[in-house]
């Protein structure tokens, strides 16, 4: 028996191995839909990503499959149907879904999914993640309340000093009275 073989061009090989790159270098994905999006929306939500340390890239389905197959991502059959764009996220991924769904509140993007820390998630999940404080808010929480006993000990020894000046000023302006 033969063997069936298929020659895949140079350029569609070049291609899935630049998606593989930009997969795997990506800490998390979220997929969306652009249809509807203009050159200067799209423009606009690459600058805004791009803030937060993202990328915004529009891929080819057929590519994309074959590049996620190749690599450790779960099924995202899903995500790949119908015009496809992906968000690359290397930092924290909180801050890129708000902005992904602040956008589609103005806009006809629309979120399909997302791969992140390697489990896929659908709308609902990446909506609930983008309400949740980011890694940078997070720390702001955790040391405010690390600080609040030593300022409340910094208060409280202030106080007293305070309290016996008043005092001895009070009692100054009695004894100035009579």
């Amino acid at each position: 028996m033969a063997e069936k073989t298929t020659n895949i061009s140079e350029r569609k090989a070049n291609a899935v191995s630049r998606l593989k790159e930009l997969f795997s270098g990506a800490k998390d994905v979220i997929f969306t839909d652009f249809s509807g999006l203009d050159v200067a929306q799209i423009t606009e939500l690459r600058g805004k990503l791009r803030e937060q340390e993202s990328e915004y890239r529009v891929i080819k389905n057929d590519y994309a499959r074959i590049a996620i197959g190749d690599l450790d991502y779960p099924d995202v059959g899903d995500c790949l149907i119908g015009p496809t764009a992906v968000a690359l996220v290397h930092k924290d991924v909180g801050p890129v879904a708000k902005t992904i769904l602040g956008f589609a509140k103005e806009t006809t993007v629309a979120v399909k999914g997302a791969v992140i820390d390697g489990k896929l998630f659908d709308i609902e999940g990446v909506g609930a993640l983008s309400k949740l404080p980011g890694r940078d808010e997070l720390i702001a929480m955790l040391m405010s309340t690390f600080n609040a006993p030593l300022q409340n000990l910094v208060y409280a020894l202030s106080a007293l000093p305070t309290k016996l000046v008043r005092t001895l000023q009070a009692i100054a302006d009695k004894k100035a009275e009579s």
